[in-house]
């Protein structure tokens, strides 16, 4: 039993201890190339958030992690493939702002929200949602987007690549098909001069760009390169969390 999340603790744990941070794992279901799971995005978001919240609590920050919500928003081409779970933002927020409530009126005031899934986009809900409840504070981390793949990896990509593949490969090995029948990740480029150097944006058609649902070649992936990776991400949100569970929402800024 971990007391700091949710799931696996009990009344008497809570009853008997006030809570600083909520953090909401939120994540995806969809296809993940041939190798990965289905739920690759809620399970690796769910792992770094708990791995995170340990190293928080290590430090005295009452955190606790809450369940973790696996629905996403999807690109087209993507929604029409079996068991491809779309969300769309109007639902997001009614599920955000239903757990804030309850947060809310429970004297919870501090909510990190720990995005998994590169389609989720949380920045227009968070607004909406602080308007609604005054004296609430929500917090956004996308664990993928603290470092360069560079960093830590040889191969670029953002959807069943090297980094998703090591990661899964490290929380979950029995989860993961042999490389050799991963797809290779190949993805089709936009032909648009200025769709390509991102000078504008548009969802890409999912089954125009890639055949095996991967962007990014997995095959070098490994668990040793997931658990180095994890290790600098839960590291870094693990602090964050501890600060935040110390501060005072109405002094965030300095002189």
């Amino acid at each position: 039993m971990r007391p700091y999340i949710l799931e696996e603790t009990n009344w008497k744990q809570v009853k008997n201890q006030k809570y600083d941070v909520a953090v909401l794992p939120w994540g995806a279901t969809e296809p993940h190339n041939y190798h990965l799971p289905f739920g690759t995005d809620s399970l690796e978001t769910k792992c770094i958030a708990a791995e995170a919240a340990e190293k928080a609590w290590n430090k005295g920050a009452k955190v606790m992690v809450l369940p973790t919500i696996p629905l996403g928003v999807q690109n087209p081409g993507q929604v029409e493939m079996p068991f491809c779970l779309h969300t769309p933002p109007s639902t997001q927020l009614i599920i955000l702002e239903d757990i804030v409530r309850a947060l809310f009126n429970q004297g919870i005031k501090k909510l990190v929200i720990m995005n998994g899934h590169g389609g989720n986009d949380f920045k227009p809900l968070i607004r909406e949602t602080l308007a609604k409840f005054p004296g609430m504070f929500i917090a956004l981390s996308e664990w993928f987007r603290l470092f360069p793949n560079s960093d830590f990896f040889e191969e670029e990509g953002d959807h069943a690549n090297e980094m998703e593949t090591s990661v899964i490969m490290h929380y979950f090995p029995e989860l993961v098909l042999p490389l050799n029948e991963a797809g290779d990740g190949k993805a089709k480029k936009f032909k648009l001069k200025g769709l390509a150097d991102k000078t504008a944006w548009t969802p890409r058609q999912w089954d125009k760009v890639t055949e095996d649902t991967g962007v990014g070649n997995p095959k070098k992936s490994t668990a040793e390169k997931g658990k180095i990776f994890l290790e600098a991400v839960t590291d870094r949100i693990g602090d964050f969390l501890a600060e935040l569970a110390e501060c005072n929402p109405e002094d965030l800024y300095s002189e």
